[in-house]
């Protein structure tokens, strides 16, 4: 079959940012082994396009306008576990990835970096193969490293399960608790719980004392 004639292969892209969408939409468009078949801006639209457009790899945001791209990534693992993920993102890399990648992401892209690394992430995840950054790479295998020797150096934001990581950085944004069970569909009295496992494992007194380490957090990292 001729390079004309070959099937591109399918891209769905999931950020809440329309200029984002259309962006990436027409950078894509632009490629001849590539196409968008389908944007989505939170999670159950996501997996309507997923099941509706079959696509052969999925483009993730973090941060989406309802739910989460971790548990996005995770959700997609249970319904198809064909299609690549790759993420892309403003967060930092050096908190996402290792998450990403434990859920089910093949690659992290952050969105600061030339937009000609999307496209190359893409292809390299629809190999089947591995995309990070060649610091990233190094971050892991450092990280590997400590692990074997009995947890060494482990900050206290990594203790954080993927969900109680999403609420602080909410927290950190000045999200209100109703606003954030809104936000990941869940209910004010399961937020609040998350608050209070937040506050156990980071040591700290109260609601205030987190919302102050979360905002002086949030200045440092994202």
């Amino acid at each position: 079959m001729s390079s004309h004639n070959k099937k591109r292969s399918r891209v769905l892209i999931v950020d809440d940012h329309p200029a984002v969408r259309e962006a990436l939409t027409l950078r894509i468009g632009r490629q001849s082994d590539l196409e968008v078949c389908g944007e989505a801006a939170d999670v159950s639209e996501a997996l309507n396009l997923l099941a509706a457009t079959e696509p052969d790899v999925a483009v993730v945001d973090i941060s989406l306008k309802t739910g989460c791209g971790i548990d996005l990534i995770k959700r997609i693992r249970e319904h198809n576990d064909t299609v690549r993920i790759l993420v892309w993102s403003t967060h930092s890399e050096s908190l996402y990835a290792e998450r990403a990648l434990s859920a089910g992401a093949l690659g992290y892209v952050n969105k600061d970096q030339a937009t000609d690394k999307i496209v190359e992430g893409i292809r390299r995840v629809l190999e089947g193969e591995v995309y990070l950054s060649e610091a990233m790479v190094q971050t892991m295998l450092k990280h590997n490293v400590g692990r074997r020797r009995e947890g060494v150096n482990r900050l206290p934001i990594d203790t954080l399960a993927d969900r109680e990581l999403e609420v602080f950085r909410l927290i950190g944004q000045g999200v209100k608790t109703a606003e954030i069970a809104s936000r990941l569909h869940l209910s004010v009295k399961t937020i609040e719980t998350y608050r209070d496992r937040i506050r156990t494992k980071l040591d700290l007194s109260d609601g205030a004392a987190l919302a102050r380490y979360a905002t002086n957090w949030m200045q440092e990292n994202e």
